[in-house]
């Protein structure tokens, strides 16, 4: 390969993915390291022209088995353009220190199959930049661990459920289907 074909492929290579960052406006241009993994989520590429909900989740927490619910809403709607991305956080000190307990909740307890990041900070100035997007278009940072943010696929909509709101069979679910129907 001469050097001047080098050139132009790394050329393209980078036109490429400044263009692909392009499409996915600055809400998606985020990365996070996946839970007990070394592996990094880019939310451009996994979310991109999906409709998402955001999960702040905790492993200790009351409303730990809604990731039950949440796994059966994900295999529901994950062929129709709906995707679940869930975050762990301590924020509310319900959440294992060791990253290996967390995954093992997740994983192994509750089947989740949906992309699960690793722990980081969801409320006050320490929330993760992801975080500070889904504040700022809401106005509302969670109260709790299991608070939900349903964003549309081109992230003009997003809106804000409490931990009481169930994924299945509820004002959640409404919501997520009138999005993928639009």
């Amino acid at each position: 390969m001469t050097i001047l074909s080098r050139v132009l492929t790394t050329f393209v290579l980078c036109a490429t993915a400044a263009a692909s960052q392009a499409d996915c406006g600055n809400a998606l241009d985020f990365e996070a390291r996946k839970l007990h993994s070394s592996e990094r989520v880019d939310f451009c590429e996994a979310f991109k022209g999906k409709t998402l909900l955001v999960v702040n989740t905790a492993s200790q927490c009351g409303f730990t088995p809604q990731f039950e619910g949440l796994e059966a809403l994900y295999q529901k709607y994950k062929d129709k353009g709906f995707a679940i991305v869930g975050f762990p956080s301590d924020d509310f000190n319900q959440e294992h220190a060791d990253e290996e307990k967390t995954a093992s909740v997740c994983y192994l307890n509750f089947g989740v199959t949906f992309p699960m990041v690793a722990t980081s900070s969801v409320k006050g100035q320490g929330a993760n930049p992801f975080f500070q997007t889904l504040i700022a278009k809401t106005g509302q940072e969670p109260s709790w661990n299991f608070n939900k943010y349903l964003v549309s696929a081109d992230f003009g909509t997003v809106k804000h459920f409490g931990s009481r709101v169930t994924p299945l069979d509820s004002e959640l679910e409404k919501e997520i289907n009138a999005l993928l129907n639009n």
